[in-house]
């Protein structure tokens, strides 16, 4: 019998703001163990929660961004369980009046390598809400302890509509909504520190059937690619109970994706089990269409949006987009030097393959850093040179380098280091013809049709230049040359 998956997941994200969900303490990371407390945070007595507004002006901001409906009225209540990790018994979340509800999250389709836009899906949300994270549990050999820095900072849970039919799906549309929050300055997303986490929800059916299937839950998978090969792992387990004729028992699985190996953690909770109520120290909140207003005035064009209108506008490769979209930062430099310059592949081939490269070796801390070193006024400056030939190829990563460490313009940089690339007419015409006589069999291939056989004169072209001729005026110098040939 054939079997389809059907995945649904439970994203948890960080909300960026300076204090916690309901009390007046600082929210961060990495701080000594504990010093991120008050009253509130440790459930004293007569301690009592107070909401904070700029965490629902994110989730808000989320819900706007992911096309969510957001609630007029929305409450908070009490999700009752016994576990250390939380000091008052209960978590503060909302149960049956979310903030947002509906959504979806556009993915683009997993595929083979390709250079070009490929299919794209929108997964359906079920709803977002907002609650309040837990401590930290830490085990070792001699026992366990806790930290409760990370208890009470606000926590968005998203949660998808069974939508996701495989384990790179589900990689996709983490990798897609991680660049959204990131995009919104909601979240950093950083699931080292523990900011985006996710649960799974697996189960498989037979092919074509409508009813969902037996349920697993799988939990710490604490790396996007682990959240794929957690799933993926999860889904051939589940076909060879149901191949050997088993039964898929409901419950909560941990996978470690160290060794890519599951175990049963407990049964399957039911909602009924955190016998939730409403939160008597909370009273409701109500969002206003001006208040929704003002938060849909500060959405960004989603990632997909604006690599459709780079494509579109710029006409940069899919290849080159794909580097740029991810990073808003990166992207907004991209489209000033693209738009200063009037040069919008050169801009972006010169980003990716020689910017990059120097924020991957250290020599920049980020992509403000590169702004203020080369502003982008300078760098569109650099790329109109490039495109003029003023600049070769040979030397732009020179040149690149020195702007980095200076202030200097680019023709005095050029000049300095005798890197302008325009050559003698006379000159480069002669190393032409050197070069067309000293190889007949590309001349004899190039006659008979052999396109590519310009090539094998270049090389030496370029090594008698010393790298100074720009490689345009070479190829144009070779082809009417080749023609008198």
């Amino acid at each position: 019998m054939n079997y389809e998956a059907v995945i649904g997941l439970e994203v948890h994200v960080q909300v960026r703001t300076k204090s916690k969900m309901f009390s007046r303490t600082a929210a961060g990371y990495g701080l000594p163990a504990n010093t991120l407390t008050d009253p509130v945070v440790l459930a004293l007595p007569g301690a009592l929660p107070v909401m904070n507004r700029a965490a629902l002006d994110q989730v808000v901001k989320a819900g706007l961004l992911l096309g969510c409906e957001i609630a007029a009225v929305c409450k908070w209540d009490r999700k009752n369980y016994f576990y250390p990790d939380s000091p008052k018994n209960y978590q503060i979340s909302q149960y049956d009046q979310p903030i947002c509800a509906g959504g979806s999250v556009e993915i683009e389709l997993p595929g083979a390598a390709r250079n070009v836009m490929g299919e794209h899906k929108r997964i359906p949300l079920t709803r977002i809400h907002l609650e309040e994270d837990v401590g930290k549990l830490s085990h070792d050999a001699g026992g366990s302890v806790i930290d409760f820095n990370r208890a009470g900072t606000p926590l968005m849970e998203i949660v998808s509509e069974p939508a996701l039919r495989s384990a790179d799906e589900a990689f996709a549309f983490l990798t897609a909504l991680k660049a959204v929050m990131i995009y919104g300055g909601i979240s950093d997303c950083d699931m080292e520190k523990g900011q985006l986490r996710c649960d799974a929800n697996i189960s498989i059916r037979p092919a074509g059937e409508a009813k969902l299937g037996t349920k697993v839950e799988l939990k710490n998978l604490n790396s996007i690619s682990f959240v794929r090969d957690g799933i993926a792992h999860e889904i051939r387990r589940q076909l060879a109970v149901a191949e050997r004729g088993g039964t898929i028992v409901q419950e909560t699985r941990d996978y470690d994706g160290q060794t890519g190996a599951s175990q049963s953690l407990r049964s399957k909770e039911m909602a009924h089990d955190y016998r939730y109520f409403p939160d008597p120290d909370l009273m409701p909140v109500r969002v206003d269409e001006a208040w929704k207003a003002r938060l849909r005035a500060e959405c960004p064009e989603l990632p997909f949006d604006r690599q459709r209108r780079f494509l579109e506008r710029y006409q940069v490769p899919y290849t080159i987009t794909s580097v740029l979209v991810p990073d808003r930062e990166l992207g907004d430099y991209f489209e000033e030097v693209a738009q200063l310059s009037g040069e919008p592949h050169l801009a972006g081939n010169w980003i990716i393959n020689t910017c990059l490269q120097f924020l991957n070796d250290g020599q920049l801390a980020g992509v403000p850093d590169l702004r203020t070193k080369i502003p982008p006024a300078r760098a569109a400056d650099f790329i109109r040179k490039r495109a003029a030939g003023a600049i070769t190829s040979a030397a732009a990563a020179g040149v690149s380098s020195a702007m980095l460490t200076g202030t200097a313009s680019t023709d005095e940089i050029i000049k300095a280091q005798g890197l302008d690339a325009r050559a003698d007419a006379g000159e480069l015409e002669q190393w032409c013809r050197d070069a067309i006589a000293g190889n007949p069999k590309a001349l004899a291939d190039f006659k008979s049709g052999k396109e590519s056989a310009i090539n094998g004169f270049k090389g030496p072209v370029m090594k008698a230049a010393k790298g100074k001729a720009d490689p345009r005026q070479v190829d144009e110098t070779l082809r009417r040359l080749l023609a008198q040939a």
